[in-house]
């Protein structure tokens, strides 16, 4: 049987006419690579060749290049990529896919990063993060030197979360967690509540520092004392004197409903409490309580990632940093102060 002819690649040609395959490849494509110059000899040496061999273009190859397929990356930072439809990241994901259906881009899932200290890396050996025009980036918290180093190579990406800058503006289309708190403040100072804690790092993350800073705006314009807790039970909450406290994470206003609903019928309080967005994890409450909050747009969130993302990559004029409005959860928990 005759052997399949091997099919010319831009190596057989370069090694025919004695250039390095980058020359072949701005030969290729007409143009020419920032300060290098290319002799005209030499690029008639090259299609000449071109000529005589036959030679065709990869046309997937020639698109991946020129980063006009209309594939999207997306990378969590998180160790296992979200699918679950309780998992926190599922209704940014939905966001996402639904729009890239709708401007006809496909998404590149990149799961292969390896996890180190128990989250994934970018850059690594062997990364497919060029595979993709642009990318999505998932994540509490974003590495900064993975960051500073995407806004440093002009690789089109886009946070879903508010990030500070890193060597540059970063690109980001985040929930306005300082608005959205000082609102639910403006509420407690409405019904009575002049001692307010806050309970949570204030932070570290973005959304953390976040949350905290719409907090102790909201307290200097309720004119209200406002208490900071990095950590601590009901207990601690109640040594305060706060009638009222805002929990950074779901899960430790889930811990104080649970204590309180354990209190003793005579040492029952009247602390109302605040959850400050959805959980980031799993929760089991078994009391069912209806938490005073607010909810993060999180589809909307995803979608708008992916139309920042599409602008940039296309080059056509957008607003590369956007807060949207988070809804206001009126619940059960934030009571009358008496």
């Amino acid at each position: 049987m005759t052997p399949t002819p091997r099919r010319l690649t831009q190596r057989d040609i370069a090694r025919m006419t004695g250039v390095s395959q980058a020359t072949v490849s701005l030969v290729l494509n007409g143009r020419s690579d920032g300060d290098v110059r290319i002799a005209p000899e030499t690029r008639e040496r090259v299609l000449q060749a071109i000529r005589d061999s036959g030679y065709v273009a990869d046309p997937i190859a020639r698109r991946l290049a020129a980063r006009d397929n209309r594939i999207i990356g997306v990378f969590t930072y998180e160790p296992v990529f979200p699918a679950g439809n309780s998992d926190f990241y599922h209704p940014f994901l939905i966001g996402i896919e639904e729009r890239a259906e709708a401007l006809g881009s496909d998404l590149l899932l990149l799961t292969s990063a390896p996890v180190v200290d128990g989250r994934r890396r970018i850059f690594h050996e062997g990364n497919r993060l060029r595979l993709a025009d642009g990318c999505i980036l998932l994540g509490r918290s974003l590495d900064r030197e993975e960051l500073a180093r995407l806004v440093a190579d002009g690789f089109p990406f886009v946070s879903v979360g508010r990030r500070a800058d890193a060597g540059g503006p970063v690109p980001y289309v985040g929930a306005d967690y300082a608005g959205a708190t000082a609102a639910l403040v403006a509420r407690a100072s409405a019904l009575g509540h002049t001692r307010m804690a806050y309970l949570g790092q204030g932070e570290g993350p973005e959304s953390h520092a976040d949350r905290r800073a719409g907090f102790d705006r909201g307290v200097a314009a309720a004119g209200a004392a406002g208490i900071h807790l990095p950590s601590g039970d009901l207990d601690a909450v109640l040594a305060t004197g706060a009638t009222v406290v805002f929990a950074e994470e779901h899960s430790e206003g889930v811990a104080l409903a649970t204590e309180l609903a354990s209190t003793p019928p005579g040492g029952k309080t009247s602390l109302s409490i605040v959850t400050l967005g959805q959980p980031t994890r799993h929760v089991t409450d078994p009391t069912g309580t209806d938490f005073t909050g607010f909810a993060m747009p999180r589809r909307e969130m995803g979608a708008q990632a992916l139309e920042v993302l599409t602008a940039l990559i296309d080059g056509t004029e957008t607003q590369r940093q956007r807060l949207l409005p988070c809804d206001l959860i009126t619940g059960t928990t934030l009571k009358e102060n008496p």
